[in-house]
């Protein structure tokens, strides 16, 4: 059970992130430093929640 509501929050995490990047990617002189560092940490939290998902269960 901690492991789903874990992968949950990830999940809300990684979707708040696409979110900031979707908004930032609008602007006319979008932040290409907030868009790397923000994609770096999408990408961090979808490496995470795979290994979760593959890691096997005690």
């Amino acid at each position: 059970m901690a492991l789903d509501a874990h992968l949950t929050e990830l999940s809300h995490r990684h979707r708040a992130l696409d979110r900031k990047i979707e908004e930032e990617q609008g602007r006319p002189t979008a932040n290409e430093f907030k868009l790397a560092e923000w994609k770096r940490q999408k990408l961090r939290l979808k490496d995470e929640m795979e290994r979760l998902r593959l890691e096997p269960q005690h």
